[in-house]
């Protein structure tokens, strides 16, 4: 599995690098999203036998590397 760059994390949000050329969300494409990597990642890290919530308040499109922020509760994502 390949690490999601991670620049921020607490207990409410967690801010990764999106790489250039990698999707938000997932589409029929079937290509890997860095929703689903950081899902993994972070199920995988913690030990969480459940499934992991990651809210997506905002996007970046398939082309542009960036900051994003991806919320780890409901509370949060309404929030932000």
């Amino acid at each position: 599995m390949i690490a999601p760059e991670i620049l921020y994390e607490d207990n409410h949000v967690i801010a990764v690098n999106k790489p250039a050329g990698m999707l938000v969300q997932g589409d029929k494409s079937g290509d890997i999203c860095i929703l689903d990597l950081v899902k993994a990642f972070l199920k995988e890290r913690d030990g969480k036998p459940g499934n992991v919530f990651l809210g997506l308040p905002h996007r970046l499109d398939r082309p542009t590397s960036g900051v994003l922020v991806l919320a780890k509760t409901s509370k949060a994502l309404s929030r932000l």
